[in-house]
């Protein structure tokens, strides 16, 4: 008996290489993407603004970062690729409904609601680590 439950606990699944290697891209993306907003931030505040939130989902809504110039709100959508344009055409139409869902949740918690100022930006960073800040992308 106790040669049959070290034989089960010595058993290992099989790897399934496609899945594997989709596992492995995903978990590469995610810290890439992570890096590419770390970087993000410390430009914003490098411009002086301060950071409220980071990766923030509620109610359907995704904000890669919440900034604050003043009093005005920074909502900003991140985009990593080899080069500008085609970190640029990575913001797809879902994606900027996803952050004015967030946003609109996000304002709901501010004392002055829907009124508080703010704008939504789009942050691009190429393969060299530059970055590129549209304001008011959105």
């Amino acid at each position: 008996m106790a040669d049959r439950q070290a034989e089960l606990f010595d058993w290992v699944p099989p790897v399934d290489p496609a899945r594997a290697l989709k596992e492995q891209r995903g978990s590469r993306a995610w810290h890439s993407g992570a890096a590419a907003e770390d970087m993000v931030e410390r430009a914003y505040l490098r411009r002086g603004l301060r950071l409220v939130a980071r990766r923030w989902r509620k109610g359907g809504g995704e904000i890669d970062l919440v900034m604050r110039e003043g009093e005005m709100l920074v909502f900003v959508e991140v985009k990593k690729a080899r080069d500008f344009d085609r970190a640029a055409d990575r913001i797809s139409e879902r994606q900027i409904a996803r952050l004015h869902k967030g946003a609109e949740v996000f304002l709901a918690h501010q004392p002055m609601g829907e009124l508080t100022a703010c704008r939504f930006d789009a942050a691009l960073v190429n393969e060299r680590g530059e970055i590129h800040i549209i304001e008011n992308a959105f």
